[in-house]
């Protein structure tokens, strides 16, 4: 690694940079207030992976269906589907949010006994709109990329599970579904990364997340630069995280093998 660097004299030049202003901001900036707010910022950090892991979970399940129904269902669920994406990817993140939460949740108090059910708790509360619109939305998005992923499977490949007996669900399984998710693992990465990116919207809707925590910190101390760049830092850390991890996986099980 030194060596790379000597033999690009550019490179040390950048990382002489990138240190230099590193040392201004921690010694010539203010950070006392991490002392009084890190417990709020662990909390909302929290907040924000779970968040993004719920989400992108539950809208990968609700994505393979999505995908199937486009490719291989009937005309009338095909149109659903591509329905259900179009309007998806054609409408911001913002006011799917809000349709949700203003809209649809403010139509729940009307219905009768929904206020003695066990769904009364969770509905009076902004987190479960916070998951289902970020998990609507990822499906919307992955729905699309997952049924070119499965057109893009050879068809050799599935007429050989057929001719060696398979049933549908079982060439699903083991062959048609693993091709297809291996070939998306790229794109997966950048789609990760914009998820994580948009969970800040919750915080419109009083979801305490990370960078709800931070904007209360600079409410209260007046202090604007020194939250941010920290705020910035938090998520680089995140999407660096979950592209070394997508390197890991694209090593391990690369395209075409």
């Amino acid at each position: 690694m030194l060596d790379s660097l000597l033999s690009r004299p550019h490179r040390l030049l950048l990382l002489g940079i990138g240190v230099a202003l590193l040392l201004a901001m921690v010694f010539g900036l203010q950070w006392a207030w991490l002392l009084r707010y890190w417990p709020a910022i662990l909390a909302g950090l929290g907040h924000t992976l779970l968040l993004l892991i719920g989400s992108v979970l539950l809208g990968f399940v609700l994505c393979i269906p999505l995908a199937l129904m486009q490719v291989q269902g009937p005309a009338p669920l095909a149109w659903l589907a591509h329905s259900f994406c179009t309007l998806i990817r054609g409408t911001p993140i913002l006011l799917q949010l809000w349709l949700l939460y203003y809209g649809v949740g403010s139509l729940f108090p009307y219905l009768p006994g929904i206020r003695q059910s066990w769904l009364w708790p969770y509905l009076t509360q902004v987190w479960p709109y916070a998951l289902v619109a970020l998990t609507l939305s990822f499906a919307g998005y992955e729905g699309e990329v997952m049924r070119g992923a499965l057109k893009g499977v050879p068809r050799g490949q599935l007429e050989a599970a057929r001719a060696m007996g398979m049933t549908p669900f079982t060439l699903l399984r083991r062959i048609w579904l693993p091709c297809a998710i291996q070939r998306v693992l790229p794109t997966l990465n950048g789609e990760l990364i914009l998820q994580l990116k948009a969970t800040p919207l919750a915080a419109t809707i009083a979801f305490i997340d990370v960078y709800a925590v931070f904007g209360r910190i600079r409410q209260e101390t007046f202090i604007v630069y020194e939250p941010l760049l920290l705020l910035a830092a938090v998520y680089l850390v995140i999407a660096g995280l979950i592209t070394l991890g997508f390197r890991h996986l694209a090593g391990r099980y690369p395209v075409g093998e």
